[in-house]
């Protein structure tokens, strides 16, 4: 069964063909004023498996990294609700905001970045590899 999901209005609504190849955490600061939370959820998606079943996303283009990199932030314009990021050093991946996804119940963190900005009260499982930057993920 193909993943599916959907922005908090319903008005972008995808379906993923293959299941996430990855899925982690990033406590960047433009992750939390995005979503307007303490991190966000992602899952690696190839761009090849991600598909819009409806509506049409409007983009920010968010230039202002850490790393300098331009990170392309889709989201619906109706409701605002981020549905993924797209960053240079990974072409073929888009970076899912897992929140969307009808079902999370297999959601598992499998990383931490840019832990060097992440909010003092969050604890991070020891686990879970934690990384102070984003080394090697773009």
């Amino acid at each position: 069964m193909n993943t599916t999901g959907q922005c908090l209005c319903g008005a972008i609504k995808y379906e993923l063909q293959n299941p996430p190849a990855m899925s982690g955490v990033c406590h960047c600061k433009n992750c939390q004023r995005q979503g307007g939370s303490a991190f966000s959820t992602l899952a690696g998606v190839a761009k090849s498996d991600f598909v819009v079943k409806s509506g049409e996303m409007k983009l920010y283009s968010d230039s202002d990294t850490d790393t300098g990199n331009t990170v392309e932030r889709y989201f619906c314009g109706n409701c605002g609700s981020p549905i993924y990021s797209a960053v240079p050093d990974s072409p073929d991946v888009f970076f899912l905001k897992t929140g969307t996804m009808d079902d999370t119940t297999t959601f598992t963190p499998q990383f931490h970045i840019w832990c060097s900005s992440k909010q003092n009260w969050v604890d991070l499982a020891e686990d879970v590899p934690a990384m102070q930057k984003a080394e090697g993920l773009g």
